[in-house]
């Protein structure tokens, strides 16, 4: 049999969640509950939000551990493995983060109109306007060592007018408004996060439906949220997509967000089939609502050519390796086309690094619905691929697709988010490393599916040429993507809260590709384009999502995570000796 998929995400197959769909009467009653509340949540004093933000912080703490072996259960790591420092970092880490995040937002609007931007504005040489972002706190500086992000804003924002383009709900109070929220199944995180930017940023009320993938978080959301839920302010809602359907039409919904596949999207907003085609033809959505959306990426990771050593290449091998065995491979932002110059004679030296890496890294259970078909797609068109470790039972070995032609537009490893264990490599003809970089820039940009993030590797003897030097900054530039990584998984913009994420501005509804509109996002800007996140070209200590790492992991984002619920100075040593160890 031969298997097929789309351009684009993956198509999500139907599933029924661990508990019980939520019925219609529910379903009205949740919405006109939050139709009641919407604009008394807009008018919440300032104090007020903060406590509730402290509740939540509180109520999220005390149940961490649950959530934590929730996640792990369902996904069949075992407590003790170090897979598991990857549920502390995407779970109770990033939403204690996120929630501290917004509470010194507040308090900064409380204090000076907007957010405080930490790291100062300036204006780039193509007149665009950045903001530094982070480091945020003394701790990031401290734990982050070496890594730092801006958001660039869109043009035509000046540097005078940026604080007016900052916590605009904050100054405006607009009318109440109900969002849903359609959460995602991969990351713990990312349906909670989702939440709290509505609520606090975009100063909506929510209806949360849970995700049949991970459907196990909703009732310790509940309880982690129940502040929030108890002033009316938040509902959950169970089920799949009868259950998101009938929600995105309710009446008393006024707009949607999405975290999941482009052709989910296209089935909201267009509705399916020839009917769904004649719709965008004519122009007219089936949902005439408002509409955001992260939808994935099929995201590259350009190497530039340098005079790598041996212990740059481990590095860096395991640094891109990561990238696609974080979460098993079951992110949106993981590793899925590495870019390389044909004529570096490294090369193949930092493919086998690779290849090392991936051999010693223990395969994981396929848990994601619909991983294994879309395996196999991608392995009738490529069968030399090349795969290590076990593909018994649940699990599916890490896989990687060398070679695979520039030239061939249509190349599935292009074209298709492939969200499982497998990722391809790619190589260009060009005359000089500048020349390579912005090829590199172009095939990304016009080639290769999705907008969402794209990651660089320099080595800073390269940049020393000045014609690397300016080429690497055109591509930081040039590159079409809502966050750009030079030197650091442009991925992680997504765990640092005040970066934003989604995709690059500018799609259309019957374009969508990797979506509109962002998230996280805590400083609250509202004109962002992309968030740039630089850093040291080897950091040490080694970040603890390394998979080479991956023994630190727990204890290093257990520790994380409870300073970030109560920051402590005393707190530092541990996470220092964990990360060190």
């Amino acid at each position: 049999m031969t298997t097929t998929l789309e351009k684009g995400s993956f198509q999500f197959p139907a599933i029924s969640g661990a508990i019980p769909a939520t019925d219609q009467a529910a379903m009205d009653d949740a919405v006109r509950t939050l139709q009641e509340r919407k604009d008394a949540w807009v008018s919440v004093p300032i104090r007020e939000r903060v406590a509730l933000i402290d509740r939540v912080m509180a109520d999220f703490h005390a149940l961490r551990d649950r959530w934590v072996a929730a996640c792990l259960e369902a996904k069949g790591v075992e407590s003790d493995s170090p897979a598991a420092g990857e549920e502390w970092a995407t779970g109770p880490y990033t939403t204690l983060k996120q929630l501290r995040q917004l509470r010194m937002s507040l308090l900064d609007i409380e204090r000076y109109g907007s957010p405080r931007i930490p790291g100062g504005v300036r204006a780039l040489p193509n007149g665009q306007v950045a903001a530094g972002v982070f480091p945020h706190t003394g701790y990031d500086k401290v734990f982050y060592s070496g890594v730092t992000a801006e958001i660039w804003m869109k043009p035509g924002v000046s540097v005078e007018a940026l604080p007016q383009t900052m916590a605009v709900t904050y100054r405006q109070k607009p009318a109440g408004k109900v969002a849903l929220v359609l959460g995602a199944g991969n990351v713990s995180s990312i349906g909670p996060l989702d939440a709290l930017y509505k609520l606090f940023v975009e100063n909506h009320v929510v209806v949360f439906k849970t995700n049949p993938v991970n459907a196990y978080v909703g009732p310790l959301m509940e309880q982690a949220f129940r502040s929030l839920i108890e002033g009316g302010y938040l509902r959950i809602i169970y089920g799949g997509a009868a259950e998101g359907a009938y929600l995105c039409n309710h009446a008393g919904v006024d707009e949607v967000h999405i975290t999941g596949s482009d052709k989910t999207f296209d089935a909201i907003v267009w509705g399916v089939g020839a009917e769904a085609q004649a719709r965008k033809a004519a122009g007219t959505p089936l949902l005439p609502k408002k509409i955001t959306g992260e939808l994935g990426n099929v995201s590259p990771v350009i190497v530039v050519p340098g005079p790598w050593s041996e212990a740059d290449i481990h590095y860096q091998a395991a640094h891109i390796a990561s990238m696609l065995t974080n979460n098993a491979g079951f992110n949106c932002n993981a590793t899925r086309v590495v870019v390389q110059h044909s004529g570096w004679g490294q090369r193949q030296r930092l493919l086998d690094a690779m290849r090392g890496v991936l051999k010693a890294a223990p395969s994981r259970p396929a848990y994601y619905p619909g991983a294994r078909d879309r395996y196999e797609a991608f392995i009738q068109a490529h069968p030399e691929a090349e795969r290590y470790g076990s593909a018994d039972g649940a699990n599916l070995p890490w896989t990687l697709i060398t070679g695979v032609d520039p030239n061939a537009s249509d190349d599935i490893c292009f074209t298709t988010e492939a969200f499982c264990s497998l990722f391809s490599e790619t190589a260009l003809d060009a005359t000089s490393v500048a020349d390579y970089v912005d090829r590199a820039v172009e095939f990304c940009n016009e080639q290769v599916w999705g907008t969402l993030n794209a990651t660089l590797i320099a080595h800073p003897a390269s940049l020393r040429d000045p014609k690397v030097a300016a080429a690497v900054e055109r591509a930081v530039t040039n590159l079409r993507y809502g966050s750009v990584g030079v030197n650091y998984w442009a991925g992680v913009s997504f765990a640092l809260g005040v970066t934003t994420w989604g995709a690059f501005p500018g799609h259309s509804l019957d374009n969508i590709r990797s979506g509109t509109g962002v998230v996280h996002n805590a400083l609250m800007f509202d004109q962002a384009q992309k968030s740039v996140v630089r850093a040291s070209f080897r950091l040490m200590p080694v970040p603890p999502w390394f998979i080479t790492r991956a023994k630190a992991a727990p204890a290093v984002f257990r520790q994380l995570a409870s300073l970030e619920y109560r920051p402590s100075i005393g707190k530092v040593p541990g996470i220092a000796l964990a990360a060190f160890s």
